[in-house]
């Protein structure tokens, strides 16, 4: 019999990539640290000039792991920092997004539950820059046809087992836009469909300084070239979502500048 407090080994690794985004920051840790989950928490920063550091500092003791310094783009960090990790699920947590309450252990559990399951997600709600919810991210029980209409699985709700991640090489550092749509094309080539978890489980901040805003155009290129990668063609739906998708949504982004 030992005396003291039980340490618990870590059940997820989670990477949280970050640049320039210490506004939001502290709130992205709180709610990892909050959903009472055993994890070990890996942050790459990219090199931040505002207050990231700061934020660093305050939460160092619960981080397992941390640098600041020049990187190869998001997708080297999240690799970089999974690749620190050992525990038995993965996933990543951009740091101006966040998990709700109980979000993550609705997806150990969904995941603890089948062996037979590569990885789930769950609903997500898109909020504005202040936290606000705004409307319910646009998913549903798993669908490869539905897949390649668009990238309905929100990453922020996401959890995988890391043998998963390691066999398919985690995500593809040469993407910078598109990383997730092509991690999930992966999986499911690999290992079978992702499963469904029907709950709000997490967060996706929608604001001006995000890439998926800033860079709308190159985002749909290179998803379009993803779902070329993997089914051999790209559905005629992209073609037809292109002016809303890139020319009127740019518009009335920056209408909200």
């Amino acid at each position: 019999m030992t005396g003291g407090n039980e340490v618990r080994a870590p059940l997820v690794t989670i990477a949280v990539p970050s640049l320039n985004q210490g506004q939001f920051l502290d709130q992205a840790l709180t709610s990892i640290f909050s959903q009472g989950v055993p994890v070990e928490v890996m942050l790459a920063d990219g090199g931040s000039t505002d207050n990231t550091c700061e934020i660093i500092e305050k939460w160092q003791a619960k981080l397992a792991w941390w640098c600041s310094e020049p990187d190869g783009g998001q997708a080297a960090a999240i690799n970089k920092a999974i690749s620190r990790g050992s525990a038995p699920f993965v996933c990543w947590l951009n740091a101006d997004d966040t998990y709700l309450p109980d979000g993550l252990p609705q997806l150990l559990k969904r995941l603890q539950g089948d062996v037979a399951l590569p990885a789930v997600y769950g609903r997500v709600w898109n909020t504005d820059e202040y936290g606000r919810p705004t409307k319910p991210y646009w998913t549903g029980p798993f669908s490869e046809w539905r897949l390649a209409q668009h990238c309905f699985i929100s990453q922020p709700g996401t959890l995988m087992r890391r043998e998963v991640w390691e066999a398919v090489d985690g995500v593809d550092e040469n993407l910078h836009l598109a990383m997730d749509y092509d991690l999930w094309w992966k999986i499911l080539r690999r290992f079978g469909p992702l499963a469904f978890v029907p709950e709000f489980v997490a967060t996706n901040r929608v604001h001006s300084l995000t890439k998926t805003a800033s860079q709308r155009r190159e985002h749909y290129r290179e998803a379009m070239e993803v779902v070329r990668r993997h089914t051999g063609g790209v559905p005629l739906k992209w073609y037809l979502a292109w002016p809303w998708a890139v020319w009127l949504r740019s518009r009335l982004a920056e209408q909200q500048i």
